[in-house]
Order: C-alpha cells, then sequence, then structure tokens
C-alpha cells in the first residue's frame, strides 16, 4: 500500500485503477485507488492535489479494517498527464 500525489485532475474516483511509471515488469505500476482525498480546491497550489491511498486489489481489506499506519506509507508523485487510467471508478461510486 502506498500514498500517491497526483498534481492535477485526471478525473478518477474511489476505485479506479490506474497505471504510473514504477517498479513493475514494463516500468509502470497499475494500482487500486482506496480513498481519494482532493486538496487545493480554494487555498494551496494553483492546481488541485489528489492524495490517493493505492495499492493492489488483495489489499483492499487491509484498508477497509485500517490495518496500516497513514503516516508510515512510502509517497509517489506524479502529474496528472502521467496517469494512465485504466478505469476511472469503481461500480458503485457517484
Amino acid at each position: 500500500m502506498k500514498q500517491l500525489i497526483i498534481h492535477g485532475d485526471p478525473g478518477i474516483r474511489n476505485g479506479a485503477i490506474v497505471r504510473y511509471g514504477g517498479d513493475d515488469g514494463d516500468g509502470k505500476s497499475e494500482v487500486v485507488c482506496f480513498g481519494i482525498n482532493r486538496n487545493g480546491e480554494y487555498h494551496g497550489p494553483d492546481r488541485v492535489q489528489l492524495w490517493c491511498t493505492v495499492g493492489a486489489e488483495d489489499e483492499y481489506e487491509d484498508y477497509e479494517k485500517r490495518n496500516f499506519t497513514p503516516h508510515f506509507l512510502d509517497v509517489d508523485r506524479v502529474d496528472a498527464e502521467d496517469v494512465e487510467v485504466v478505469r476511472a471508478k469503481s461500480d458503485l461510486a457517484i
């Protein structure tokens, strides 16, 4: 599980599946966005930032049960243009 900070808004919501430059075999990591916090709408940087808790699908149960320490997650930063959206949101997302 990681914290992914996206500079800009690629149009994703909870349950999204995204690929970004990482340590996967083809150079990109595919992760599921478990939770997204939107920062910078009114104050802050010149464009919005999405702070996403991401991980593999099998880590979702740990996320639901809060079986992790948020402050000790690794952090990746990426621009919205560098994110490839596989699925924009889950079936139940509004």
